[in-house]
């Protein structure tokens, strides 16, 4: 087990220490008001609105409110609390004494709660402003870029910088190369200049370098961030008027070698160092109707059973390191899993739908985006089926039950319309899509199997699967499998999974993630970052960093 204190992803406004929250029509307010003396862990304290993990659990929770709780709300601006400072990013000190993996999968996070931002604005219709009032740098301008638009004030003070690589000897670790250059489109020697300078850039010029969209000075500020507020909420679907879903804490305990959840448990073997994930579908088929759905409310299945996948994902990777191979299993009725996702696809355009498949949707992309081996076993009692078949298809592999004498035990997987598109991952791809290359005769073949249940033999003619033992062989087989993939170099695992998953379309996001497990990843174990010596060792503490100058 982990030797340092367990995470909890779970959190509530009522006990929030960084963000304050306030609605006023469509518009939310998402303020920084980072409580230095709360830090996750000891060792730093949080200055000049500097952030944690901590930090950004209560950002990730306070989005995940706005979707379901406000409908309303279409436009979140992001702003400080604080007098001349905006945030000045991930905390240096934090960074300085934090273990390698820590560091990595801080920046993970940070990247998929921006990333999420992004996705609320691309397909709910939830726009996000930065209305930047002070100082802006690193981490916080990364921040900023995932907002659909900046706002910096013009004081003559206030500028947005990425001063990591002048200042840390490390790179920005969520995004910020990649929107520059994607996103916001600054000129490549301008962004040169910019990413190598520890002052940033203000006014009138930071508009000019397209590093904002627009600036006002401090007298017209407020005003120009309620206007282009308005006129963000004007263009979005979200309901004018609707009721919202409050979220209530999950209801789970947390045992010495399991989670526990509704419909999701998690059984932990330490001494092969693997778990095992079961999705447990409903006992009875879950409402279909809108009126249903509503009145359902969060303990509508397909938003708690993602709460909680999303939840033991999240405590998996960060409290369990040391648990390499993460084996998915499903349990329960595939006709009642199949009624969920035809619900799903008839009213995809209602709000409530809409966000629940948001979020299904970036649960989904954090189990691809986990540095640990995913292997799917279809057993007897499986429900691998349209939605939960997303499970099976983001594993590194899959093995399917081979009973060709017993028919009515045999495990079936089925392909639904929402394997085809419903749930894209960060490449854009549907998981069939990055399965098959694109190519269209395996596609065809697959969805003209939609409404038929596969056994193993005709789930692997289709390559919906990886392998089809029978029942001689099938616990050898599994156990070899494991045995063999848990004594690999989990450093090796990691490059070839994150290789090998994403194969398709290089887009912005991809390029994030890309750049953060290759050149992050290396960066932040260099001694010219880490050593006794390195920028972030003695950072603030008046000594100069001794780089080697090898270049490599």
């Amino acid at each position: 087990m982990s030797q340092d204190p367990r995470v909890d992803y779970q959190t509530h406004p009522s006990r929030y220490r960084h963000w304050k929250l306030s609605f006023q029509g469509p518009v939310a307010t998402l303020a920084a008001d980072f409580d230095e003396d709360a830090g996750l862990r000891p060792g730093y304290k949080l200055k000049l609105n500097s952030y944690d993990l901590g930090v950004d659990i209560e950002l990730n929770d306070a989005v995940n409110r706005i979707r379901f709780e406000h409908p309303e709300v279409r436009t979140v601006v992001v702003t400080s609390a604080r007098d001349k400072v905006f945030c000045s990013g991930a905390n240096i000190f934090m960074l300085g004494v934090s273990s390698h993996a820590w560091k990595v999968n801080f920046c993970k996070f940070t990247n998929e709660t921006r990333n999420g931002l992004e996705d609320s604005s691309a397909h709910s219709g939830l726009k996000f402003l930065a209305a930047v009032n002070g100082s802006c740098a690193g981490g916080g301008y990364e921040l900023a870029l995932a907002c659909d638009e900046i706002i910096l004030v013009d004081d003559r003070s206030s500028a947005v910088s990425l001063p990591e690589v002048p200042l840390l000897g490390v790179l920005p670790g969520t995004g910020g190369l990649t929107r520059v250059t994607d996103k916001k489109k600054v000129r490549h020697d301008l962004a040169d200049l910019f990413c190598t300078s520890v002052e940033g850039v203000r006014g009138q010029k930071a508009k000019d370098w397209r590093l904002v969209d627009d600036i006002a000075k401090p007298a017209a500020f407020a005003a120009r961030v309620q206007e282009r507020a308005l006129q963000l909420a004007a263009d979005s679907q979200r309901p004018a008027s609707a009721q919202g879903v409050t979220l209530p804490p999950l209801t789970r305990q947390i045992e010495a070698d399991a989670l526990r959840y509704d419909f999701v448990e998690v059984e932990i073997d330490r001494a092969r160092r693997c778990a095992t994930f079961m999705v447990k579908s409903p006992a009875a088929a879950p409402p279909t109707d809108m009126a249903g759905i509503e009145a359902a409310g969060a303990a509508w299945y397909p938003l708690q059973m993602g709460r909680e996948l999303e939840d033991a994902i999240l405590e998996m990777r960060t409290n369990e390191p040391e648990i390499g191979t993460w084996l998915i299993k499903t349990q329960g009725d595939r006709g009642t899993v199949q009624a969920m996702d035809a619900s799903l696809v008839a009213h995809s355009a209602h709000w409530l739908v809409r966000e629940t498949i948001g979020l299904l949707r970036r649960t989904f992309s954090r189990l691809d985006l986990s540095s640990r081996s995913l292997f799917a076993l279809i057993e007897p009692g499986s429900c691998f089926s349209g939605t939960l078949l997303e499970l099976a298809l983001a594993c590194d592999r899959s093995y399917q039950l081979a009973l060709p004498d017993d028919e009515a035990q045999a495990p079936k997987i089925d392909v639904g319309e929402t394997n085809f598109g419903f749930y894209p991952m960060v490449t854009g791809q549907s998981r069939l899509q990055r399965r098959f290359y694109d190519e269209p005769a395996p596609i065809a073949a697959v969805r003209a199997a939609v409404g038929h249940a596969l056994d193993a033999d005709a789930a692997f003619a289709l390559g919906l699967i990886t392998r089809n033992p029978d029942d001689i062989d099938w616990a050898d087989e599994i156990r070899i499998a494991i045995e063999e993939r848990v004594a690999m170099s989990p450093d090796a695992l990691t490059g070839m999974e994150a290789n090998l998953r994403f194969n398709g379309p290089e887009n912005m996001f991809t390029r994030v993630f890309g750049r953060l497990t290759a050149w992050q990843n290396w960066i932040f174990q260099r001694p010219n970052a880490v050593g006794e010596k390195g920028a972030l060792k003695v950072y603030g503490k008046g000594d100069k960093a001794a780089f080697d100058w090898n270049r490599v």
